[in-house]
């Protein structure tokens, strides 16, 4: 079951490129089969109960209830809505379950991190050799900052947001290959700062600084160590950063309106989620309701508000939006007190300026790192003393 639902989340990110949807199809019907198989067998003894149940079950129910109340601006939208929301409750509920185990969490974070690791070597091998291919074998509508599979770059940077923290967590903890993991993060970072992602920058090195200020301040490892792997990192860090450059990311951050179509498509999703308060206009639907509130023509299809946030309660109603908050808030306290599990933090603030959570694929990682959260949160689960996770 462990190598079944890593190959599908490795398979979901390595073909996230292909304009069809059948990898999305099958990603999809890999989780439902996997949580079928799950819910078989914990029958008997099913997982104790978590918080976040209820709000990854809320956009289920709230899309059914769209459908069929005809609360929906386009029902086929909604429909796909309702199954992306159906992904992020069943790879919450195999997580769940499966990660039960000290042993089998571990190995599963030091899988993920691995293969973010590699993921991270040919993204930024790709971007500066590739001109826009992916795999340097298949063409893509775009020229530059290609990152591997991912055709956006804020994707991309929320891919890594998610796993960052594992390997900087390792670096600081694990001290017979702590170089290894300082080098995997170093290259991570870099990546990032390669693929010229603004908002990806910003939370990459908030999370650098914090995850070793955590674990000093939590006593989860020595000061010394954490000067040493600090200092190894910092070192490790400028280098890969001084070979990728910065000057891609610094030139967009000196952009004199850095908000520039955002702003504008923020304000029309507001005007949208004023006008439907209570209910929303159907869930997925943001695409087709959003030409009757624009405020500007931005010469091309606006496919996402660039806000899930915004979006969320345009589509489901400020009750829709505030049920999804409290995934969120409730996220904050194990994600600090684990430190590894920041990167949920970091991808749910990404998510003001972007919308990592529309593609099942990407949205199901940091849903994964709920899990596990979840599980090491329930009381008889808590690790007061982990030791290399």
């Amino acid at each position: 079951m462990l190598i079944a639902f890593a190959a599908l989340f490795f398979f979901a990110i390595l073909t996230l490129w292909v304009p069809a949807y059948w990898p999305v199809a099958v990603f999809q019907l890999g989780i439902f089969a996997l949580a079928g198989i799950t819910i078989l067998r914990a029958r008997l003894s099913p997982p104790p109960f978590s918080w976040p149940f209820i709000p990854l079950s809320f956009p289920i129910l709230w899309g059914l209830f769209q459908l069929l109340t005809g609360r929906t601006a386009y029902a086929f939208d909604t429909q796909l809505a309702v199954v992306r929301w159906a992904t992020f409750l069943s790879v919450f509920t195999i997580g769940i379950s499966l990660f039960q185990d000290d042993s089998d969490r571990r190995t599963f974070r030091s899988a993920i991190t691995w293969f973010a690791f590699f993921v991270a070597i040919l993204a930024t091998i790709q971007t500066f050799t590739s001109h826009g291919r992916v795999f340097w074998i298949f063409d893509t509508p775009y020229t530059d900052y290609v990152m591997g599979p991912f055709l956006s770059r804020n994707h991309y940077a929320a891919f890594i947001e998610a796993v960052l923290p594992i390997a900087l967590y390792r670096a600081m903890r694990d001290q017979r290959e702590s170089l290894l993991y300082s080098c995997m993060a170093a290259t991570m970072y870099a990546s990032v700062i390669a693929s010229a992602s603004r908002a990806g920058t910003v939370l990459t090195t908030a999370e650098v600084v914090l995850v070793p200020l955590l674990l000093w301040i939590r006593h989860r490892a020595s000061g010394r160590n954490i000067a040493t792997a600090a200092l190894r990192m910092s070192i490790l860090f400028a280098a890969f950063t001084a070979v990728v450059g910065w000057e891609s990311v610094w030139t967009r951050f000196l952009a004199p309106d850095p908000l520039v179509i955002r702003r504008e498509l923020a304000v029309s999703t507001l005007h949208i989620a004023t006008s439907h308060p209570w209910f929303g206009t159907g869930l997925g639907t943001w695409p087709i309701v959003y030409p009757q509130f624009a405020i500007i023509d931005i010469g091309a299809f606006a496919n996402q508000a660039h806000n899930d946030w915004l979006q969320w309660t345009s589509e489901g109603g400020f009750p829709f939006g505030i049920m999804l908050a409290t995934l969120f808030f409730w996220s904050l306290r194990p994600a600090f007190q684990s430190v590894w599990g920041l990167g949920v933090v970091a991808v749910f603030l990404h998510a003001t300026v972007d919308y990592p959570f529309s593609r099942p694929a990407l949205g199901s990682w940091p849903i994964l790192i709920i899990a596990m959260l979840a599980v090491r949160s329930l009381p008889s689960k808590v690790e007061h003393h982990e030791t290399a996770t």
